[in-house]
């Protein structure tokens, strides 16, 4: 250690005190100035280094360096007269230029080291991994980042060969070649790193080592597959909602629109720049936003029916919200056109009326009755229902002929096909040509187009029940004759036949009789539908039946009215049992129908103060009985006169080709009382 004493404590004596006392190797061995107030003395006694006013008390053999830091030549010549041989005498002004040389360095030396670490913050705090080598290969930087990716500590791998480190490295590639290597992949155990690797040269373009700069893309190239999946999601989510047929509106949670399909734009009229960024109440016509109520509530709504668009379709719509960690991020409408589904249902009912149009609804297990002349009929009928021959049902009206014509197409080859009921006295005689034969095209006024079936060509494979057969004119009877005789039609204003295949059954209450004796039916054509003939008897001759029918009547009626009724009393039983039932079965069931319409909910049997006032219309009864398995008949004279009656106002209408103020001309009647006659004879024109 370098002994050295300070002579001068002024402001250049204090600063090389102060370098002095900072370098390791040099031990300041006192301070001399003659005024003792300097700042240079006061430093030193801080200091602990002995002070005094002259030098001399600090001269001795041991002392290796004087300064002389006063500036005074003739302090300079002093001192270099008294000084130990062995001192060296340095001037004040070569030992300022030396300090101020040494404080240079030191200045250069701190702004170097925070250089320094100013690097070592920017190297370590970035993402990308550094690992820098120098000319023999031996690592010299190792950051942070490529502490984290490597797993090797920078204490680990700094000063060691990098092949001895990372053994799979290209850095002395680099070194050897002079060439960088760019975006290379490379695996580092289970991570994999993209890696440029380039050469560092002096300023002679001498390489003196290399660099490279790596990142970490296993998380990136999850991260992708990631996203990938997603697109791959979002396109296959995009492809099902725009191909659903249902219409889907989406909004965010401010209800503003996120996503309509094409669906909906078929449905609403609305494009997507209408829609998407809008309001959710854009769409509607009529009614409140849905959209806005889950919103509102964080329920979902189902089955609310509103219209929508410029056209104001009718749809119904059903909203749910979308929750996304259990926070509401917006709702989800799926919105069908209720105007289809009336227009299906429309044709559900058409298809419905033509079912039952078509098809028989009854079997002979419908029919109830134990009396020797039901039974008969029954039998009659199940015998006719094997054959193809055209069968005549007779009997009063409301005694079942109709279920009689359904029960034997059921039963018969033909089930499985068309089951066509006409009732002949139901249409009107303008009409009834072209419902039964049909027309073609341009064949009267208001014809449709491309013309039309008629019921015959309908029923063609199956069966034709001519209701009331006994009500049609004689020109349509004779059509009705060609058919039977012929298996061919003509449509109206047609002269090319058409060959039919039909079944037919006919039905009347009519003497037949006695019409083709007044000339009102066709002798030929009573034989050709005569072939099986089946009266089927009054109610009034088999009231043993009346209690099964009164079951069955009560069952049909508890399915209708919503009722719980079980049985009939006997003294009500005992009442429809003295009733001689002109209006046969049809009569029963009225009868019943009100006697349940007048009772409780709560009550189930049917006691005899529920039953309507039962009246016996004696006339009807007289004008009704006399039925023979033979047909024939015996009537009172006012059933004869009204017969007589009935004819003459037909043949007027005929002779007046419908024209009632005509007829009633011819008649000498007034208008008012034909209309009352044709109401009271049942005549429909």
């Amino acid at each position: 250690m370098k002994r050295v004493l300070l002579v001068g404590a002024g402001k250049g004596g204090t600063s090389i005190l102060r370098v002095l006392t900072e370098r390791g190797r040099i031990q300041v061995v006192g301070v001399a100035d003659l005024d003792e107030s300097a700042p240079g003395i006061r430093l030193a006694k801080k200091m602990g280094i002995p002070t005094s006013s002259s030098f001399e008390s600090f001269l001795d053999d041991r002392l290796d360096l004087i300064i002389e830091a006063t500036g005074s030549e003739d302090a300079f010549q002093s001192i270099s007269l008294r000084k130990p041989d062995q001192a060296l005498l340095i001037p004040g002004d070569i030992a300022q230029l030396l300090i101020s040389l040494i404080e240079d360095k030191e200045r250069l030396i701190k702004r170097l080291t925070q250089q320094r670490h100013e690097l070592d913050v920017i190297l370590n705090s970035t993402h990308d991994g550094m690992i820098a080598v120098d000319r023999q290969g031996i690592i010299t930087l190792f950051n942070a980042a490529a502490e984290r990716i490597t797993g090797i500590t920078a204490e680990a791998a700094i000063g060691r060969a990098a092949r001895d480190v990372i053994p799979n490295t290209r850095l002395h590639f680099v070194l050897q070649s002079g060439h960088p290597e760019l975006n290379q992949l490379q695996s580092l155990g289970n991570t994999r790193i993209i890696t440029n690797r380039v050469p560092v040269t002096d300023d002679k373009a001498v390489i003196i080592g290399a660099v490279a700069v790596f990142r970490d893309v296993t998380e990136v190239q999850e991260l992708v597959a990631e996203v990938t999946n997603l697109k791959e999601i979002q396109s296959l989510l995009s492809a099902i909602i725009n191909s659903t047929q249902d219409a889907i509106s989406v909004v965010d949670e401010r209800g503003h629109g996120l996503l309509i399909n094409p669906a909906y734009t078929r449905l609403t009229g609305l494009t997507q720049n209408e829609v998407i960024g809008k309001p959710a109440t854009v769409d509607i016509a009529e009614g409140e936003s849905m959209h806005m109520r889950v919103l509102k509530t964080g329920q979902p709504v189902r089955g609310v029916q509103m219209k929508v668009g410029p056209n104001r379709r009718e749809v119904m719509v059903n909203v749910a919200p979308v929750l996304v960690k259990g926070q509401l991020k917006g709702s989800v409408a799926v919105i069908q056109d209720i105007s289809e589904i009336k227009k299906l249902t429309e044709e559900l009912d058409q298809a419905k009326k033509l079912i039952r149009k078509l098809e028989a609804k009854y079997t002979f297990d419908d029919i109830i009755g134990t009396s020797g002349e039901m039974q008969m009929a029954i039998e009659q009928a199940k015998v006719a229902a094997q054959t193809p021959a055209t069968v005549l049902l007779r009997g009063e009206s409301g005694t079942g002929k109709e279920m009689f014509a359904h029960a034997i197409h059921s039963d018969s080859v033909r089930r499985y096909n068309q089951f066509v009921r006409v009732n002949c006295a139901a249409i009107s005689e303008t009409l009834l040509e072209s419902e039964l034969f049909g027309y073609v095209e341009g064949a009267f006024t208001g014809a449709v187009r491309g013309g039309k079936k008629g019921l015959f060509e309908e029923a063609s494979g199956g069966t034709i029940f001519l209701d009331e057969i006994g009500e049609l004119s004689v020109s349509t009877q004779a059509k009705i004759l060609r058919v039977l005789q012929e298996k061919e039609i003509l449509r109206v204003g047609s002269s090319k036949p058409v060959s039919v295949d039909v079944r037919v059954i006919a039905a009347t209450h009519v003497d037949l009789e006695q019409a083709i004796r007044n000339g009102r039916f066709r002798e030929d054509l009573y034989y050709r539908l005569n072939v099986l003939p089946i009266v089927i008897p009054p109610l009034r001759t088999r009231k043993q039946d009346l209690p099964a029918l009164c079951m069955r009547l009560i069952h049909k009626f508890n399915q209708e009215y919503g009722r719980n009724v079980e049985r009939i009393s006997e003294s009500a039983l005992a009442r429809l049992m003295q009733y001689d039932w002109p209006g046969n079965v049809r009569e029963l069931e009225n009868v019943l129908g009100r006697a349940i319409i007048n009772m409780q909910f709560t009550e189930t049997v049917i006691e005899a103060e529920h039953l309507p006032e039962l009246q016996q219309h004696r006339q009807q009864q007289e004008s009704k009985k006399g039925w023979t398995d033979q047909g024939e008949t015996v009537q009172t004279l006012d059933a004869v006169l009204s017969e007589v009656e009935r004819n003459h106002i037909l043949k007027a209408l005929h002779a007046a080709s419908g024209n009632k103020t005509k007829a009633s001309q011819m008649l000498g009647v007034s208008v008012r009382h034909l209309y009352n006659k044709l109401e009271k004879f049942n005549i429909k024109v």
